[in-house]
């Protein structure tokens, strides 16, 4: 197995994305019909990181999402930075960031359950995030309707710079701010303070409005609506009590009295 550790390094620098070991294995396979053992094959990239390290290359030799892969050091990262602007189709919003986080949490899981736990629908977001080979169809649940489970892929390892989903940060690690009297994080910016504010004052006011129209019932005794049967008694919902006109039924039966005694005078008998 002459020039082992050229041969690895050719395939590590052309990979796209980390390369594992048995990528690496079965390739010398095919090429060489070589079969190097794991500990040859680590000795080999052992000795590749150490050449690297040089300040005289400016790039170096990472394991990362359960491989290897050829990145630039990070005192080049502005320079590299400038060139490349970040890919817009890597550019991740709120929804997409937050329901990656659950995907990458709580995987494999179903689409259903993600939307249970953030509490809007999630279908663009994760046809954005598979878009973007963030993350992957994994198979399907065993629960009723067998819904697709979804989880993490290893160009998002390659994203987030993380060997494998064990070296996420866990729950306990992550910083909560503190929350002053009036529900502000301690120490964050003006405009994010004022948005905050802005949102709860909207909040407010929308509920404040729907209990309003909730309150606006109104409740008429029978001897303004109905009269007799008990079972007729209702309350009515209305928002404008100027629009509901109730007729006075004593004053109709005294004006039709009235018309019948005229009527009887001049000499008509004609009854209703």
């Amino acid at each position: 197995m002459d020039l082992l550790k050229q041969q690895i390094e050719a395939l590590i620098f052309c990979s796209e994305q980390s390369i594992s070991l048995d990528e690496i294995s079965a390739s010398l396979k095919i090429s060489f019909d070589w079969d190097p053992s794991d500990e040859e094959l680590l000795n080999a990239i052992e000795e590749l990181k150490a050449k690297y390290t040089s300040d005289e290359y400016s790039f170096e030799l990472i394991e990362i999402s359960e491989g290897f892969q050829f990145l630039t050091k990070k005192q080049y990262y502005a320079t590299v930075s400038a060139l490349i602007q970040h890919k817009a189709k890597k550019k991740l919003s709120v929804s997409q960031m937050e329901t990656l986080a659950i995907i990458a949490y709580r995987q494999p899981v179903s689409k259903g359950e993600v939307e249970h736990i953030r509490g809007v629908s999630c279908d663009y977001a994760i046809q954005k995030l598979l878009e973007k080979e963030l993350i992957e169809i994994s198979g399907k649940s065993d629960t009723p309707g067998r819904p697709i489970l979804y989880s993490t892929s290893r160009s998002f390892m390659d994203y987030f710079g993380i060997k494998s989903v064990k070296d996420l940060p866990q729950l306990k690690d992550l910083h909560v701010e503190q929350m002053n009297e009036i529900g502000i994080p301690e120490g964050g910016s003006v405009e994010e303070n004022v948005e905050l504010i802005e949102e709860k004052e909207y909040s407010a006011e929308i509920n404040s409005e729907v209990d309003e129209i909730s309150s606006e019932k109104i409740d008429y005794t029978e001897e303004d609506i109905f009269s007799g049967d008990e079972s007729n008694k209702s309350e009515i919902d209305v928002r404008d009590e100027d629009h509901l006109n109730v007729p006075d039924r004593k004053s109709i039966f005294m004006e039709n009295e009235q018309k019948k005694e005229i009527e009887k005078e001049e000499g008509f008998e004609n009854y209703d």
